[in-house]
């Protein structure tokens, strides 16, 4: 193996770990939001969410 290989094996290993820390940068910056959309999913199949009648305190809508 020329040092011209040995470079190249390099540089595409160094390339594939920087884009896999950028996708788990991604995930994990994503990883709040949806851990609330799967409370929000939990809550609503447990029927404990609020129907689309409802105000925003849950008491209904006045008039």
């Amino acid at each position: 193996m020329s040092w011209d290989g040995i470079t190249l094996f390099l540089l595409a290993a160094f390339g594939c770990v920087t884009l896999l820390l950028a996708q788990v940068g991604e995930v994990l910056g994503r990883l709040p939001g949806i851990i609330r959309a799967w409370r929000e999913v939990r809550e609503e199949l447990r029927g404990g969410g609020r129907g689309a009648e409802d105000g925003p305190d849950g008491g209904g809508t006045e008039e």
